[in-house]
């Protein structure tokens, strides 16, 4: 079964810089996966999260507020 992999955010350039690490992390991971960027703010305020960008992995909130460098996303998702 893939991962969901989900990049919450209003679309700032933070968001979409930790959704193209994202792709590239696994991409180069070659992980099976499907990555979702929601920027509806009352979806983003269900996980709880405060501030942006998020990252939640499988329905699991794993980051808020940052942005996850490749080293950082490759240690999460191996």
């Amino acid at each position: 079964m893939p991962h969901l992999i989900q990049v919450l955010g209003p679309g700032c350039i933070k968001c979409e810089r930790l959704a193209k690490n994202v792709e590239l992390v696994t991409t180069e991971l070659g992980l099976d996966c499907r990555i979702e960027k929601i920027t509806d703010i009352e979806k983003i305020t269900e996980f709880g999260i405060l501030m942006t960008p998020g990252l939640v992995i499988d329905g699991e909130v794993r980051s808020t507020g940052r942005v996850l460098t490749p080293p950082q996303l490759r240690e999460l998702l191996s």
